[in-house]
């Protein structure tokens, strides 16, 4: 072999073998990996509030046709004599009972024992899991469902799933697999003793991750006393992975908490990226020709009736401010009335007074009057 091949031959085996040269750059990249690591994206461990218009992108479900929150337009819910109230079991929990409030990245999460289920209203029983919040920012409401186009301050959610599957992750993938209680919060004069249950806890939870025993309450108090008025329909979990598992039960009243305890709620945590944790809700889906089920009949808006012995077909079973009932109605009414009475009054009070302030003005000359006289006739 001539010399030329040898040496181009001894050139290549240098090149290739010199000693560590992949290894360091390996180990360049992977240190470079630790110092700066790479930023998440959306993929199936991460998702953010910020990239809410791309979770179709990742999670299929998210693309589909019962997705939910919705907007309930009241005039086109359909009354079902069907559904029947809301019954609890287990929800008032003792003070020894020590329950896990987390900062989970994107809401305050409450983990609930599997004591607490829901044993009337469905056609089967739910078991509790979870419940959490959805709020706005100083800015503006932040409820993921809105009534008639309005959004409410805040929207609390107490997760359930159906008894007949073995666990929520079961659960979560099947049609009739979960139930979510829903109740709106709204802002009124005075402190939410239940609520500060769980506000009273903020503090401690503030980065995501971070998490804190707190003892056992009423958590049926976190709900609207009466559990007898709201709307029914098939919908879906509200964040990825959007499974469209939920048959979902928003109740009519809403829940008040003080301005305080808003702003405590929507200030206090902040999410997995360091920044305020607020505006945590999605945005209003698309119905695609679901039905909406009402268990009452709003007055203002009475919603259309199913026929009788028609089944559902938006659902296959089947505490607060007030709705408008007719008792409601009627003590609207006569509100009404005295207030006109007692503005009519008001205005002839302020008439007369005009008047009489008219006559004695000192720039008027005051007219004097005298007694007729009688004149005799005999």
């Amino acid at each position: 072999m001539s010399r030329s091949v040898l040496r181009v031959c001894l050139l290549l085996l240098v090149a290739l073998g010199r000693p560590g040269a992949a290894s360091e750059s390996d180990q360049d990249q992977g240190e470079e990996e630790r110092t700066h690591p790479p930023r998440k994206g959306l993929g199936h461990t991460h998702w953010s509030y910020e990239d809410r218009n791309r979770w179709s992108e990742d999670y299929q479900d998210c693309r589909g046709t019962m997705q939910s929150p919705i907007n309930i337009n009241m005039a086109s819910t359909i009354f079902s004599p069907h559904l029947r109230a809301i019954q609890l079991s287990g929800y008032s929990l003792p003070a020894n009972e020590r329950l896990k409030l987390r900062n989970n990245g994107h809401t305050v999460f409450l983990e609930l024992p599997q004591s607490l289920a829901i044993t009337g209203g469905y056609a089967q029983q739910y078991r509790a899991v979870q419940l959490h919040l959805h709020w706005g920012a100083t800015t503006g409401p932040g409820s993921e469902h809105t009534i008639n186009g309005h959004r409410f301050a805040a929207e609390i959610h107490v997760v359930h799933y159906n008894t007949k599957y073995d666990s929520f992750k079961e659960a979560m993938v099947q049609p009739d697999g979960l139930a979510v209680l829903a109740a709106f919060l709204e802002m009124g004069p005075r402190d939410n003793p239940y609520y500060q249950e769980l506000l009273d806890h903020m503090q401690q939870i503030q980065r995501d991750g971070e998490e804190v025993w707190v003892p056992g309450f009423n958590i049926a108090s976190l709900l609207p006393v009466n559990l007898k008025y709201y709307y029914r329909y098939n919908g879906s979990l509200t964040t990825p992975p959007c499974y469209q598992a939920v048959r979902w039960t928003v109740f009519n009243q809403t829940m008040m908490i003080s301005r305080d305890q808003m702003l405590k709620l929507i200030t206090s945590l902040r999410n997995d990226d360091g920044k305020p944790l607020q505006s945590n809700y999605r945005q209003i889906q698309s119905l695609h020709g679901r039905r909406v089920l009402a268990s009452f009949q709003p007055t203002f808006f009475a919603p259309k009736q199913l026929p009788a012995g028609t089944a559902s077909s938006a659902a296959p079973e089947e505490h607060s401010s007030s709705s408008f009932q007719a008792g409601d109605v009627l003590a609207v009414l006569f509100g009404v009335l005295f207030a006109i009475t007692a503005l009519a009054f008001l205005l002839y009070i302020h008439k007369q007074r005009n008047q009489n302030a008219r006559l004695d003005s000192p720039i008027k000359s005051k007219v004097i009057y005298t007694a007729a006289t009688t004149e005799n006739t005999a």
